[in-house]
């Protein structure tokens, strides 16, 4: 298995199940409904592909692929930069931060790189 990447996947697995109850708990109170519904959907990608960085830490120790490999670190910052833009926008108004409206250029620039990751496991498949 390999561990870096484990540990990546781990962690936004982690912060996944924390940004889920928090959503479900404490920001169901002070949020609009859209907001709400545009934090989960953070929470849920988040999830999504910690759980598919998780599953290629056992093939990459596997199968040794730069491919694999790169698509590991593109579903993490993907992740980072899509997930965690949605955060920021989604509790802006509750952190009296409304300079982070800077911030929602950076959602689809971090849906591209995810969908970078699943075309080099598009690739790695089709080639293997």
């Amino acid at each position: 298995m390999d561990k870096s990447s484990l540990a990546k996947g781990a962690t936004l697995g982690c912060i996944a199940v924390i940004f889920g109850a928090l959503g479900a708990h404490a920001l169901k109170e002070v949020l609009l409904p859209e907001q709400l519904l545009s934090f989960e959907t953070g929470v849920r990608y988040q999830m999504y592909h910690a759980l598919a960085i998780i599953v290629l830490a056992v093939v990459v120790k596997n199968k040794s692929s730069k491919l694999l490999v790169t698509a590991v670190n593109l579903f993490f910052w993907g992740v980072i930069l899509f997930s965690g833009s949605i955060y920021l926008l989604t509790l802006k108004t509750i952190l009296a931060a409304d300079f982070l409206k800077f911030v929602g250029p950076i959602t689809p620039i971090g849906g591209i790189i995810l969908v970078f990751g699943w075309i080099l496991l598009i690739w790695e498949g089709v080639r293997g």
